[in-house]
């Protein structure tokens, strides 16, 4: 199965009609959230996104509530929008959790969750399935440009208890393009210009 994994677009119409296009070649398109800008311009992103036509899996990111999102992609059919849920996909079981984890500094605009809140949202994750949320796991792909890792506690745990197959995440912008091993799941921070990953 060909996937393509994407994060933190933010409104930007150019990187979104790339990934149209790239979505033409896959099976199946993962999105990790951050599809808006500060809370603003999600219907922009979603406009152009809903224009792929093959089975899409999104979570909400920190700049935009799991609520918006649903409300956004109501028309667009090929979507399933999850935030602590799952679903069965071409024989594979998908699980997602959104929004910042742990809780970030920007605010009260930021769609943010605490680790034990976080920790309730994952715990029907299956095992060896595909997990996607908007944050990485702690001491994963979730270096800022300080060299802080700063990455969820919470989504590490349920990793090296669930091993999911795959892990797709966004968040921190700086690890963006990069993939990891933890435990026995590949970890990867999708970024915005899209990978293409086969499982």
């Amino acid at each position: 199965m060909k996937m393509l994994l994407f994060s933190d677009v933010h409104c930007n119409v150019n990187i979104c009609e790339l990934l149209v296009e790239k979505s033409k070649d896959v099976d199946i398109v993962i999105g990790a959230g951050d599809f808006a800008q500060f809370r603003q311009g999600l219907d922009i992103s979603i406009e152009v996104l809903k224009l792929i036509k093959k089975p899409t899996i999104l979570v909400p990111g920190n700049s935009e509530s799991f609520e918006e999102l649903l409300d956004e992609s109501k028309d667009w059919k090929e979507a399933n929008v999850l935030h602590g849920g799952g679903i069965l996909v071409n024989d594979h079981n998908f699980y997602g959790v959104g929004g910042g984890i742990p809780i970030t500094p920007f605010g009260d605009w930021s769609y943010d969750f605490n680790e034990e809140e976080a920790k309730e949202l994952l715990s029907g994750c299956p095992t060896g399935g595909i997990l996607v949320t908007h944050s990485p796991p702690k001491e994963v792909v979730d270096k800022s440009s300080f060299g802080k890792n700063l990455g969820s506690t919470s989504i590490r745990e349920t990793i090296l208890e669930k091993s999911p197959l795959l892990v797709v995440c966004g968040h921190i912008h700086e690890s963006s393009g990069n993939h990891d091993k933890l435990g026995n799941s590949v970890v990867i921070n999708a970024g915005p210009k899209g990978i293409i990953w086969e499982v």
